[in-house]
């Protein structure tokens, strides 16, 4: 019964932890060489349906975002394969990224 009591108490813990201060500038990356995102290089993922998505990697922390025109639709520009990843997305950080 104490197992069951456990993981009830750390289910309603991560529930818990989405709502948690939404006011947050997600502009800024938190991590420990923070600085704007703007100050960071996006590539381009191309997701499995060949719709394209802003992408970020700063070493540590990754960023996504869908592509979107100015009337708010996905864009899907082929610009590569479905699944692929184009563009200086690792740039902009120190931090270095192995993968």
């Amino acid at each position: 019964m104490t197992i069951i009591k456990g993981a009830a108490l750390l289910a309603a813990a991560a529930t818990l932890a989405g709502c948690v201060d939404n006011k947050i500038d997600k502009t800024v990356d938190r991590g420990f060489d923070s600085h704007h995102l703007s100050d960071m290089q996006a590539g381009i993922w191309i997701d499995p349906t060949g719709c394209d998505h802003w992408i970020i990697d700063d070493g540590a922390e990754g960023y996504l975002s869908q592509r979107l025109d100015k009337y708010g639709k996905p864009v899907c520009s082929g610009a590569a394969p479905p699944n692929t990843a184009i563009g200086p997305y690792k740039k902009g950080s120190s931090v270095s990224d192995p993968i």
